[in-house]
């Protein structure tokens, strides 16, 4: 019955794991921005990018369709540059496209239910599973 109630209970009343969220995603995004990030900070940004994404198909955010594809576009372009040059670094352009599909996840994650999220989750992982997803880790 516990999860039950939960799942219908909204991502913002679970401020704790909701800000811990934010704080991770946001230090990946510096660690970036100062020329720092690890393929573990890149991993944050794209995790951050798949449930953006999976929360748009299910209609949280529709209307923000080119900042999810350029968010996509953006981390897809640091990702494979990195296999060029050896880091990541963003462009002023990609800094701006992270930025704005950082605001839509955090403005998402005011508005789903657990099992929003949950669902998301869920949905991220098939599209990973399935081979649907694009592959970072091969150098185009």
């Amino acid at each position: 019955m516990g999860y039950v109630m939960d799942g219908l209970s909204p991502m913002a009343e679970h401020a704790d794991q909701l800000l811990t969220l934010r704080l991770k995603n946001h230090a990946a995004m510096v660690e970036l921005l100062q020329g720092r990030a690890t393929p573990a900070h890149m991993g944050m940004l794209i995790a951050m990018y798949n449930i953006t994404e999976a929360l748009h198909k299910m209609g949280f955010g529709a209307e923000y369709a080119g900042e999810v594809t350029s968010g996509r576009e953006t981390l897809i372009n640091i990702v494979q540059r990195s296999h060029k040059i050896g880091r990541y670094t963003p462009t002023g352009a990609e800094v701006a496209a992270l930025n704005s599909l950082m605001e839509l996840h955090d403005a998402q994650m005011d508005v789903v239910t657990v099992k929003d999220m949950d669902n998301a989750i869920k949905m991220a992982a098939k599209e990973i599973n399935s081979g649907r997803a694009t592959n970072l880790r091969k150098v185009q």
